[in-house]
């Protein structure tokens, strides 16, 4: 009998894994629409939908190794980083998904609400919190839609070898800034920037990826306290704040 794994569980979601079937159990369909959907729009390799029983979607798990986990050290190959880079260029370069995608006006709300929410609880150092803000603002400029997968961590994106063998957790594909794909994939992972934009293969801002960073980890932060995690573990989004400094 295939043992049952709780790859990750929230009141929002969650994921179980039995053999090499996952099961994803989500309270919100239209998250799971989008994914089926971005799924079969996507240029690169992404799971088999095997079925689906609302709340339920059952996809194959696919080859290889996460290319990387937040907060631990990285073993793929600065090729297999490369190969990640070419592989958000596919996704990039490919038509535009049919439904819209998140509003910089919207964006710059969220920003404020969250770092009033951390100063007024302490969460962090006020001049780290002004200081990331300042640096994250910088992303809130116009930008080109492209299509983006929207949460492109690195245990989203699998490899085998020097090559990219899947890429899991569509549900946040949308019209997107190819930017903040590309500063996901490489939050706290600085050291492997320049291999993904080796393989990405486009001459792009580094400076509005940085601003992403601190974007990224400052409207995580609530979320990520509220649902059981730790942005405090060395490497994760704590570091990434502080390293802005």
């Amino acid at each position: 009998m295939a043992e049952v794994k709780v790859v990750v569980a929230h009141d929002e979601r969650a994921t179980l894994r039995v053999g090499d079937v996952f099961l994803k159990v989500d309270g919100d369909q239209t998250r799971t629409d989008v994914e089926v959907e971005a799924m079969a729009l996507a240029p690169v390799p992404t799971p088999e939908v095997l079925w689906r029983r609302p709340p339920v979607l059952a996809i194959a798990a696919v080859p290889g190794t996460e290319l990387g986990h937040l907060g631990r050290p990285s073993t793929a190959s600065p090729a297999a980083w490369a190969a990640a880079g070419a592989a958000v260029w596919k996704i990039h370069d490919a038509p535009l998904p049919p439904w819209p995608g998140p509003r910089l006006d919207d964006i710059a709300a969220d920003l404020e609400t969250e770092c009033e929410w951390l100063l007024a609880n302490a969460v962090l150092p006020t001049d780290l919190i002004t200081r990331n803000r300042e640096i994250a603002e910088s992303a809130l400029r116009p930008w080109t839609p492209v299509f983006t997968h929207g949460d492109l961590q690195t245990n989203h994106v699998f490899v085998d070898g020097d090559e990219v063998t899947g890429v899991i957790d569509w549900s946040e594909a949308a019209r997107g800034d190819a930017l903040h794909d590309l500063a996901v994939l490489t939050l706290g992972y600085e050291q492997h920037l320049d291999d993904v934009l080796d393989g990405y293969g486009t001459d792009v801002d580094r400076e509005v990826i940085r601003a992403w960073w601190s974007m990224r980890s400052l409207l995580a932060v609530r979320w990520l306290l509220g649902h059981g995690f730790d942005p405090s573990t060395p490497g994760c989004e704590f570091d990434v704040l502080r390293s802005r400094m």
